[in-house]
């Protein structure tokens, strides 16, 4: 390494955030990056550890120790090919990822990781600003034509992969703009837009074609797709929430909405959008609101919720707290389960823990109220621990068990498989083909694996490119 000894000698420092009651006061993002002096003394704590733990924790393969290296010697462009070498959007995870490579980083031990993803913002966001990232379009065409369903990080980093090795790529979307939950999901104060809209153009550059407002399976047959290209990728996702309380009193009382109908429809509004045909409007403005689910998606409800003017926010989860600190003997380098405050949380939530919803009061026919009790560690009710809190509008952020069905699904005639707790569609991570359908119909990201994380999509994208592009020319230079 550039400095041996940085890490014995420099803190870990990290990116801050603007205050709480200047932030809330808008949709745009408020992190304060490092300054550059200080990026660089950041990427000169990465120690020679011999193995590089953080390789496990990154699904991209992120080459970590090389391009902290390269920051250090202010050796940016190289540093920036470096790290798109092995992912096409990090400024998307320099923004949203967990960071399972800081968790898996040898300094974590002490609890002082190196701030990997800080660094990784640092160099994707110099790169567009030096303007060094540039459309990459191929030099020949293979003549084949490819269809891929979803714009999400898996339709988006398949679709840069397979343009790139001269492919004639169609990505098809259900929605005005390209990217999936990057857009319409994920709350703009997290990630501006901006940052997807730019990555569009450069693929288009490239030669990617989008087709927005087109579902398929509705719109167009996925069946048809199939035939009228060399190849077919799925890459829609997983949307179809789970819903606990189906048959919990009080479920059919207004004001109780799943967290995609919630959040879309603020990205829409900041967007100036109009918003989904015949969605219901929905509002926490002098709510009191109640967000059940402790993950991503219940932090993104509480953020938007607390924007909007709520009167209060709570978080409910049913699991117990977690311990602040995790015991590093059994869990390094792996992902550890200890408490965590989002910035959301931060901002004026009330997160309660081995709570249980049991039912929903109301009155002409809104919802009023939540009823529930708390449970013991094994997860069943502690007796004479029911009561109630006031809620006007309660969201369901408890997660995603599978791909909606009544789409490419059926029109593809395709298994969908219990998978654990999720529903995934029959296709292995060897080669990414589904079982059944053919042998030029492939799969990636959540709609394969189940729910996961944006970095795990990419990851699925890429591998799905270079199956794909092997599966068509016999041979592939596309990295797996």
């Amino acid at each position: 390494m550039g400095k041996p000894t940085g890490f014995l000698e420099i803190e870990r420092a990290d990116r801050t955030y603007k205050p709480v009651d200047e932030r809330v006061r808008h949709w745009k993002e408020f992190v304060v990056p490092l300054t550059e002096p200080k990026v660089r003394e950041q990427a000169a704590r990465c120690m020679d550890c011999g193995i590089p733990y953080c390789h496990n924790g990154c699904p991209v393969n992120n080459q970590i120790p090389d391009w902290n290296d390269l920051v250090y010697h202010a050796d940016w462009k190289i540093a920036a090919d470096n790290l798109h070498s092995t992912n096409n959007f990090p400024e998307v995870t320099g923004r949203i990822c967990p960071a399972p490579c800081e968790a898996s980083c040898t300094l974590n031990i002490d609890d002082v990781p190196v701030t990997i993803k800080s660094i990784e913002c640092s160099i994707a966001d110099r790169a567009w600003s030096e303007g060094w990232v540039v459309p990459l379009p191929p030099e020949t065409k293979t003549g084949k034509k490819i269809a891929i369903v979803g714009s999400g990080p898996a339709g988006l980093a398949a679709a840069q992969q397979l343009a790139r090795a001269g492919h004639d790529v169609h990505v098809y979307e259900k929605s005005p703009k390209p990217g999936g939950l990057l857009v319409y999901g994920i709350p703009d104060f997290k990630m501006e837009k901006g940052v997807i809209e730019r990555r569009v153009k450069q693929m288009e550059a490239e030669g990617v074609t989008f087709h927005c407002n087109v579902h398929v399976g509705r719109d167009v047959s996925a069946k048809q797709l199939e035939e009228q290209h060399d190849a077919l990728l799925l890459a829609g996702g997983s949307e179809h929430p789970f819903d606990f309380f189906a048959k919990s009193p009080g479920r059919e009382l207004d004001g109780i909405h799943y967290a995609m109908d919630f959040l879309p429809q603020q990205n829409r509004r900041n967007a100036g959008e109009p918003q989904a045909k015949d969605a219901r409007e929905i509002s926490a403005k002098d709510k009191h609101v109640i967000v059940i689910g402790g993950g991503d998606t219940g932090s993104d409800c509480i953020g938007t919720s607390i924007r909007q003017g709520a009167k209060s926010v709570t978080q409910l989860e049913i699991m117990p707290k977690p311990p602040e600190k995790e015991v590093k003997a059994l869990s390094w380098p792996h992902w550890p389960l200890k408490l965590r405050t989002s910035t959301s949380q931060a901002e004026g939530a009330k997160t309660e823990f081995s709570i249980s919803t049991t039912g929903f009061s109301g009155k002409d026919g809104k919802v009023s109220g939540l009823r529930y009790t708390r449970v013991d560690n094994k997860l069943q009710p502690v007796s004479g621990s029911e009561g109630e809190l006031p809620a006007d509008l309660v969201l369901f952020a408890m997660g995603f068990d599978g791909p909606i069905e009544t789409d490419v699904v059926p029109d593809l005639a395709l298994d969908v498989v219990p998978r654990g707790r999720f529903k995934g569609l029959n296709a292995n991570e060897k080669d990414y083909k589904v079982v059944g359908a053919g042998k030029k119909v492939f799969a990636a990201g959540d709609i394969r694996r189940g729910q996961s994380l944006v970095v795990w999509a990419i990851r699925e994208g890429r591998q799905a490119a270079h199956s794909i592009d092997k599966f068509l020319m016999g041979k592939t230079t596309l990295p797996r």
